[in-house]
């Protein structure tokens, strides 16, 4: 779970709300390599499409992991809130970026939308679904999701990798399991603007509250 490419215009770095969580989806998507210059509808299509099968699996929740949890110190010099690592199977938590990022959630007024312990419990959740996709049959069944074909025969179809779709897939994971007003794309955008501009203080932008 990385902290996402700044946004590209100056009122958004004050108001990351301006951009909905789909546009963060596109925006993490157009930054990871393999789709420089792709078609932005196309991002947007993929980005949604991830952005539901994330959702979805919130019906069927991901089992219980065996990986072990290990808490590191080391997050804010490599943008990292939480990584996935399958040998062995392993979570590792950065202490230090998940803290910076609940005092950006207070600083930006954001705590109707990302409650105490929610970062932390959605940084896991986010790692449970990559460890999911790595182990089981949900990694093809997103695939064929996002309709990327590499190679046609005849009727038959080859379905290709969408690099970044698991991390949107993961961000929604998160959001809908741990009941967030906002995906946690917004946060981690907030976390590279801090991390990138040192001496800048986190503006206030009111979350408006939600309905119960």
């Amino acid at each position: 779970m990385t902290a996402t490419e700044l946004p590209s215009t100056e009122r958004e770095l004050t108001d990351l709300t301006s951009v909905d969580d789909i546009e963060w989806g596109v925006r993490l998507l157009a930054a990871t390599p393999t789709h420089e210059g792709r078609d932005p509808e196309l991002l947007r299509q993929w980005a949604r499409t991830a952005d539901e099968f994330g959702s979805r699996l919130a019906l069927d929740p991901v089992p219980s992991s065996t990986a072990r949890v290990v808490e590191r110190a080391d997050g804010l010099e490599r943008m990292l809130l939480a990584r996935y690592t399958s040998r062995p199977p392993t979570v590792e938590l950065y202490t230090d970026t998940l803290a910076l990022a609940e005092e950006l959630v207070d600083a930006r007024g954001w705590r109707d939308w990302y409650p105490p312990g929610s970062v932390r419990a959605a940084a896991l959740a986010h790692e449970a679904v990559h460890a999911h996709l790595h182990h089981g049959p949900a990694k093809a069944a997103l695939k064929q999701a996002l309709g990327h074909t590499v190679l046609r025969l005849g009727r038959h179809r080859v379905a290709g990798h969408v690099a970044g779709a698991e991390e949107v897939a993961a961000h929604a994971y998160a959001r809908t399991v741990c009941g967030l007003g906002r995906s946690p794309l917004l946060l981690t955008a907030a976390l590279r603007t801090a991390l990138t501009r040192p001496g800048t203080p986190a503006p206030r932008s009111p979350a408006p509250r939600r309905e119960n």
